[in-house]
Parts: structure tokens; sequence; C-alpha cells
């Protein structure tokens, strides 16, 4: 399935910043869309889920300095420490390349991110299909399935429900502990799993800490990475103030 909007967004966005950061959930289609701009096979794609490419990437300046044109790092939250180095390649004059990072965490869970790169990294964010990009014809398909596009394009209901299994248990097993994520992947499963209850509406971080025996600070920190990896969005509500005619935010709760 073509994703054309999205892909004019980042090569406007190519056009403005040195550095372009496509963020989304893992398996929702930045390597595909990548793919699209830059070649797997090219010396200026880096994968880092790739051992080769990682080796590639022992010396990141003396790798990526020669290079020229539109350059693409993969899964970029596994070397953090490449920040520093695209910072120093993006202030180059000419600029002989611009770099387009794929990652599956947000800049506020790899903090260094933000600070090296300030003023020269434009943020996209990504995620699965869009009820625009598959049509209202496929709005019921949408619902049960949802965006993540092997879910949605499986060829029956059931491959669609195992592989959205899988895709969790893989990423609380497998991603989280590699990114450097320290949380138990049961607790982290069924705090998920009561999360989804709470779609839509007001949460109470307090009333979820009681029923698992933990502290309102510990489940504010599962749900900060569940947000940070993009699998949960948080919407602060706005409530009025009796005390004047202006609405005011209020930001300790949300609505997931």
């Amino acid at each position: 399935m073509k994703r054309t909007g999205l892909l004019q967004q980042v090569r406007a966005a190519l056009k403005r910043s040195p550095v372009v950061a496509l963020v989304g959930p893992r398996q929702c289609g930045k390597t595909t869309l990548a793919r699209e701009l830059v070649d797997a096979e090219s010396p200026n794609y880096f994968d880092l889920e790739d051992p080769a490419a990682a080796m590639r990437l022992a010396q990141p300046m003396t790798a990526l300095r020669e290079l020229r044109g539109l350059v693409v790092v993969d899964e970029v939250q596994r070397r953090p420490d490449l920040f520093p180095v695209l910072r120093v390649l993006a202030d180059r004059r000419p600029l002989p390349a611009r770099f387009l990072i794929l990652g599956s965490a947000s800049p506020d869970l790899l903090r260094q991110s933000s600070e090296s790169l300030a003023g020269r990294l434009e943020l996209l964010a990504m995620g699965g299909f869009s009820l625009a990009e598959v049509g209202l014809a496929a709005r019921a398909r949408h619902l049960r399935r949802g965006g993540f596009p092997r879910s949605f394009l499986a060829r029956s209901e059931a491959d669609s429900l195992t592989w959205r299994k899988n895709f969790i248990t893989s990423f609380l097993e497998r991603d989280l502990p590699q990114w450097g994520i320290a949380a138990p992947a049961a607790t982290l499963h069924r705090f998920w799993t009561i999360l989804a209850h709470y779609h839509g509406q007001t949460w109470n971080a307090s009333e979820i800490a009681g029923s698992f025996g933990l502290t309102d600070k510990t489940v504010r920190h599962y749900l900060d990475i569940l947000c940070g990896t993009f699998m949960v969005r948080q919407l602060p509500p706005w409530h009025e103030n009796t005390t004047s005619s202006k609405p005011s935010r209020r930001a300790p709760n949300g609505c997931c």
C-alpha cells in the first residue's frame, strides 16, 4: 500500500532540515517508506538490526563523513551515541549529506537526541495505516485489525490475531530489554491490558496502582514507557476553571 502523503512530508522535511527523524512504533512501515528513498543495498543505508550494518558503524564518523546525498539510519535508538556525530556532520558547510533517522522510541525517551541535535532535527511522527489511507470501505476491517500493516494486510482474521499476539510478546520480551528499558515483561503486559480498558476515558494512576499493589510513581513510569515507544497515546485533559472564564489545562491524569 503506497503512503504518498507521508512520503511527500518526508521529502519536504529533508529539503528544510539536515536531519529528519521519522519516529513511530515498530512494524508501522518506517523501513518500507525509507527504502523508497534509499535502496537497502546502498552504502548509504544502515539498518542497526543487521549485524553487518552495525559493524560498518563501529567508527561512525569514519563511516558517515564521506557519504553524499541522503543517508538512512534505521532503528537509531540502538545507538544513541550517534547523535553527537550527526550534530557535527549536520553543521558542515556546504552540506554534502542529509540524514533520515528512523526510531521506535521518542526523543523524550532518548533525551540525548534532543540535546545534541537541537535546531538541526525535524521530527515526523508515523503510525500505522490511517482510515484515510485504507478508505472508508475498509473501516470495519481497520477497527478489528488495527493499522499495523502486517496485521491489517494479513490473509485472515486468525493470521492477523496471531501476528498481534507475537508482536506484543516480542516487544515486551525482546525489544524493551534491548533498548535498556528495565520492566518485568509479565507485569507490563498486565498493565497494558488493564490500560486498554481505559481507552477513551480518564485514567487514575492511584486506582491502577492499587490493583497492582504498586506505587503511583511505578505505574506512571510504565505509562511513560508505553507512550515513549508509541504503543499508547496520552491526551492531557482540559478542564473548565470555575474561577475564570478561560479554560485551563491540567496534566496529572490523562485520557488513553
